[in-house]
This record gives C-alpha cells, structure tokens and sequence, in this order.
C-alpha cells in the first residue's frame, strides 16, 4: 500500500512540543504592535497550524480577528500576513 502523503507528512517529529496545553495558553492576550515568535503546535486540532516555514520567526501583531490574532512576518523580502491562534505565539522581550 502505498504510503499518504498528507500536509504533515514526515515532519511531525521536529514539530514535537516538549509541554502539555493549559487553559492559560488559549485565552493569553497580546497587544496590538508588539512582538511575537511563531511556535507551531501541532497537536492542537481545531484549524490549521502555521506552516512549518513560518517556524521561530518574529512578527509584529497588527490586529484582532475573533480569538486569533493577524501578525506581520517578513519573508525574505515580502510582507507575510498570518492569522494564528495565542497557542502558537510566544512573547519577543
């Protein structure tokens, strides 16, 4: 049988958290223009993840879309606009 080749295929193990999600982890709250690094969590179901390019770069919150939150991350030279949920941002000092 041939092997699924799904959106994370083979990179799960270098996604691999080393601590469990608390209730305190959904509900943090950021403000707008301060910085943040994308930590993907990938066992946290309900919507996407970030992409695993995105992984460890720093952005800048520019908004509030719901529960989530919209961050600004340069790309190389382009702009990169994100929508991602407080599990998988961590405070810049």
């Amino acid at each position: 049988m041939k092997r699924p080749k799904g959106y994370l295929s083979k990179h799960t193990r270098s996604l691999k958290a080393k601590r469990k999600l608390t209730p305190a982890d959904f509900v943090r709250k950021f403000e707008i223009g301060e910085k943040v690094r994308i930590v993907p969590y990938p066992y946290y179901k309900a919507g996407m993840i970030p992409h695993r390019r995105y992984k460890n770069l720093v952005g800048v919150i520019t908004g509030k879309r719901g529960s989530s939150y919209i961050i600004e991350v340069m790309l190389g030279k382009k702009k990169k606009v994100l929508i991602l949920l407080p599990i998988h941002l961590q405070r810049v000092e």
